[in-house]
């Protein structure tokens, strides 16, 4: 069943063809800035805030970053979890995701199974996506124990998507990584979104106008960045990316 959150997201694509999400890391910020933040890429045109990072953080200090967001925008906070004890009761959401391309069952079913009953318990909205690492990997893709699939091999994370959708994956994530030197390639979204009828997140390494423009003319729906909200221009880096992210629409 589609809840209030995905049926937002969905219905921001489908009026505004590709969107913008924040992505806040709890470790990087104290909960007055993760607010701040959250305000100011509100303001430059964000749709929704993904709150989580690839290493460990305090549930407490999690749920104090959840709860001073909540306060202070009416944007849907959605978790980004790299582990089970990455889920707030406070949140709206919860990328309910596998890594499908983990060396790990557990990355892939194991975290799943234990945090689906906490999921259900704090009545959080679990929306299913197949999470790939793709070409750097990052922290994400060593603490993920995943095999990052090659930028010249747009076919294989195709399958992976292909995989995912079959699956019931309702979401595909190309990652490629925080702070990564180089973005998702075009070539790997294009192949990616030829093969898959849901929607396609892409996220990592998107710094400029002209990446995010790049990106959604290949075919990306919803454009994640983190590390460029995190020195402090956050209106500005938001602004450029959300502008890149509309030009690229027109190309589509």
């Amino acid at each position: 069943m589609v809840g209030a959150v995905e049926k937002y997201l969905l219905d921001k694509i489908r009026m505004e063809k590709a969107i913008h999400i924040t992505l806040i890391d709890p470790e990087e910020v104290t909960p007055p800035q993760a607010s701040a933040i959250a305000e100011k890429a509100k303001a430059s045109g964000t749709s929704a805030i993904m709150v989580g990072g690839s290493t460990f953080i305090s549930t407490r200090h999690l749920d104090s970053v959840v709860k001073t967001i909540k306060r202070a925008v009416e944007l849907p906070v959605i978790l980004f979890p790299n582990n089970v004890a990455s889920i707030s009761r406070y949140a709206d959401a919860i990328w309910f995701m596998s890594l499908l391309n983990s060396a790990d069952p557990y990355f892939i079913i194991g975290a799943q199974v234990l945090g689906a009953p906490l999921v259900r318990k704090y009545h959080l909205e679990p929306i299913p996506m197949g999470y790939i690492i793709v070409g750097e990997g990052g922290t994400a893709g060593i603490i993920g124990k995943a095999f990052p699939i090659p930028y010249d091999k747009p076919e294989l994370a195709a399958a992976h998507a292909l995989a995912g959708q079959y699956l019931g994956m309702r979401f595909i994530y190309l990652e490629a990584g925080s702070g990564a030197k180089k973005p998702v390639p075009q070539e790997m979204i294009r192949a990616v979104k030829c093969c898959i009828d849901v929607p396609l997140i892409v996220g990592g390494g998107i710094k400029s106008k002209v990446q995010a423009l790049t990106a959604v003319s290949a075919g990306a729906d919803i454009i994640v960045t983190g590390n460029v909200v995190e020195n402090g221009q956050v209106e500005d880096r938001v602004s450029e990316i959300v502008e890149g992210i509309r030009h690229g629409k027109t190309q589509t």
